[in-house]
């Protein structure tokens, strides 16, 4: 029998991931600690022990009293995304097909009654989609659904019933459009019917019963065994196209595309497994919190976390993959399997983890910029440095401000968010120059107008150029009052998953407050560490789609 919150061993798993879910609800992912108290049902006390784990964890952190979702609680969605091996496999098609389209694509897979989006191709328009890539839909009310209720049997007829007659109003879907009118609680002979029909046809219809104006179709792609793996749809608007009109205009390209993609689910390759740790960090922890950290639940997360290999894991390779002790991972493996969030084979040795993972913050954290994930980073920063701090990246002759903490002082410098500078005469544009391929900088320095701003401004692009080599070669730039006298700034860059530049981050300096040897002995040491910071966030949450700047 799977182990419930009787067994104080797994309790606090059980208790964690209660605490998860309302916060990845929440509006702007954050709530405080009296709210999920009345949200979970659970007492302060431990709420607060539940709290100080995730955040020892680096999946809350804690800001102006409220707890808030951090970047690296994404990896537990990711574990299902990789274990999953869609997006990786058939991403790439998806994407082809809304190019050669025009529209929206996505990828859905069941989830109990629920369909959950895995990929996500958008196209934008002033009326595009807003689904993302976690959110989940009530499965009677989109395409996908009649596709996967089509292999419904009683039991999970019985269970949709049971939850539309308790949610007729879909709350427990954040991702339905609000306001949400209460619609009268649908046949179960209609829903049949209309699965049926998607099955007889091959393809599913959705003409605006999501939102009004939003029209989609949906085609099956299947393994090798002939299951449903997960839904392709094309959606657009009916000022572009009618229902009707959507599926003449795409069946037959995305029949052809599902085709494609079934082959491709055959081509999976397993992932390398991630190096072993070794040993139980949480004992590190539990040392230094006592009993405000709860193990149980950080070993939990711990298991949940590393089930990222397509063809599964068994419980001898979590384990290993854990460096927990067998007896301990298996606990956590059957609560997580008990509460709904990992799966085992039919020959009960292989965990994966299931599609409900993604309600833990997947949604909210996968639509975080560049200049989200930096701005905490960068208070940090400041209230360590005492001196301002941003982030640019390159657009154009000029680097374009999109993150920025200002330090309380009198005399400050006056930039904001979407502020633009020169880029031959600050530490950022440096920084980004150095970062790039070696000819598009020569084209740069060609055909860029070095601009002196006062006597020290480099204004030679053979000079700068020979700077910009020693940039690359250092890893940061000191500007010293080229731009403005008395503004001195220190800058390193930020790395993507790649190892390419993709933005720079900086500290701004007084000249008068800060020598430049003082800049490189104090405060450089603390901007790199907090550009790593930002570069481990980024690294997560943009590890399966495009980095957006802003």
């Amino acid at each position: 029998m799977p182990p419930t919150t009787a067994d104080s061993s797994v309790g606090p798993l059980e208790r964690g991931l209660a605490v998860l879910r309302p916060l990845a609800r929440a509006p702007r992912a954050r709530l405080r600690p009296s709210e999920l108290v009345a949200l979970t049902g659970l007492a302060r006390s431990p709420v607060d022990r539940i709290a100080t784990t995730l955040v020892r964890l680096g999946y809350l952190r804690e800001d102006d009293r409220e707890l808030v979702l951090a970047p690296r609680l994404i990896e537990l969605g990711l574990a299902y995304l990789h274990s999953s091996g869609i997006p990786e496999a058939l991403g790439p098609l998806a994407e082809a097909l809304a190019d050669e389209l025009d529209e929206s694509v996505s990828l859905a897979v069941p989830d109990g009654d629920a369909v959950r989006f895995v990929v996500q191709s958008k196209r934008r328009r002033t009326l595009s989609v807003s689904f993302r890539v976690g959110d989940a839909l009530p499965a009677e009310r989109c395409a996908p659904g009649e596709l996967f209720a089509a292999d419904w049997d009683a039991r999970q007829y019985a269970q949709w019933q049971a939850r539309t007659q308790a949610d007729p109003d879909d709350a427990g879907f954040p991702a339905v459009p609000s306001p949400r009118p209460r619609r009268a609680r649908q046949p179960e002979a209609e829903l049949r019917a209309r699965a049926a029909e998607a099955r007889e046809n091959g393809w599913a219809l959705d003409d605006q019963r999501i939102e009004p104006g939003l029209v989609a179709v949906a085609v099956p792609v299947h393994d090798q065994e002939g299951h449903v793996v997960c839904a392709l749809s094309v959606v657009s608007h009916t000022s572009r196209h009618s229902a009707q009109g959507l599926r003449d205009f795409a069946l037959d390209r995305m029949r052809n595309t599902a085709e494609r993609m079934s082959r491709a689910l055959t081509e999976l390759r397993v992932r390398p497994p991630a190096q072993a740790p070794d040993r139980d960090h949480s004992l590190d922890a539990k040392r230094e919190l006592g009993p405000e950290y709860l193990q149980s639940l950080a070993r939990g997360l711990s298991v949940l976390a590393v089930l990222d290999r397509p063809a599964g894991m068994t419980l001898s390779a979590v384990a290993e993959a854990t460096a927990l002790p067998r007896a301990t991972a298996r606990r956590s493996l059957l609560t997580l399997q008990h509460l709904g969030y990992v799966a085992v084979d039919a020959d009960g040795r292989r965990f994966t983890p299931l599609p409900r993972v993604l309600d833990l913050g997947y949604s909210p954290l996968s639509a975080l910029s560049l200049a989200e994930l930096a701005q905490p980073h960068l208070a940090t920063l400041v209230r360590e440095v005492h001196e301002s701090a941003s982030v640019a990246v390159l657009d154009g002759d000029d680097v374009r401000y999109i993150a920025r903490v200002a330090a309380g002082r009198i005399m400050s410098v006056a930039i904001t968010v979407g502020t633009r500078f020169p880029a031959h005469a600050t530490s950022l544009g440096r920084v980004l120059l150095a970062g790039l391929p070696d000819e598009r900088r020569a084209r740069w320095l060609r055909d860029t107008h070095l601009k002196p701003f006062t006597d020290h401004t480099v204004t030679s692009a053979d000079r700068l150029s020979a700077v910009l080599e020693q940039v690359a070669h250092d890893g940061f730039a000191l500007v010293d009052q080229e731009l403005e006298e008395g503004l001195r700034s220190i800058a390193v860059p930020l790395l993507g998953r790649d190892g390419q530049v993709i933005a720079a981050a900086n500290v701004s300096l007084h000249a008068g407050r800060t020598s430049a040897d003082e800049a490189h002995r104090t405060v450089l040491p603390a901007l790199r560490a907090a550009a790593e910071r930002i570069g481990a966030d980024v690294a997560l949450v943009f590890d399966l789609h495009p980095l957006p700047y802003a």
